[in-house]
């Protein structure tokens, strides 16, 4: 990792820069960075981000992580869940460990909330190194269903559940 990395909470003074590495961070991939800004405080603003961390460097903010409330119901009942996404990191620095950093506390902030679940859509190579799985996520019907639809319990002695559903905040059915 370079320099000195720090992890904190995000807080509404840190909107500006967030946008800016969110931007940076999508800009020129497959997925543009088309939403991703705005879906980031869309999910603030209706009250669904559950856990918002940013890593710094001399000051400066270089990475992003949320993960919000989801609606998730596993064997008839109600699960306390969050879905990842989006996690940047500003591209000068990508590669070098600092969004795994961002995840991994992420989690660590999600477990000690009792949350039972995490889902998270996105690259299959990649997400498997924390703990999700498409097979636990194929046991929940969700428009995200998929190869890239993965999720992992928080406590990894939890037992699977055999099925249920997965939606995931309001905000991601309204970006464009």
């Amino acid at each position: 990792m370079p320099d000195v990395i720090g992890i904190r909470a995000a807080t509404a003074a840190d909107g500006e820069a967030i946008d800016a590495v969110i931007r940076a961070a999508f800009a020129g991939t497959e997925f543009g960075h088309q939403g991703e800004a705005g879906l980031v405080r869309m999910l603030e603003g209706d009250g669904d981000a559950l856990v918002s961390l940013v890593a710094e460097r001399d000051g400066a903010i270089i990475g992003h992580v949320l993960f919000s409330r989801m609606d998730v119901e596993a064997d008839g009942a109600r699960l306390s869940a969050a879905g990842l996404a989006p996690v940047s990191v500003v591209p000068a620095l990508q590669g070098q460990g600092i969004g795994d950093a961002l995840i991994r506390a992420g989690l660590d902030a999600l477990r000690e909330r009792g949350c039972a679940i995490s889902f998270v859509l996105g690259h299959d190579a990649y997400y498997p190194r924390f703990g999700y799985a498409p097979d636990l996520a194929a046991r929940f019907a969700s428009p995200f269903a998929g190869p890239h639809f993965m999720a992992m319990m928080l406590d990894s002695d939890a037992p699977w559940p055999l099925g249920g559903r997965a939606d995931y905040a309001p905000a991601f059915g309204r970006m464009g």
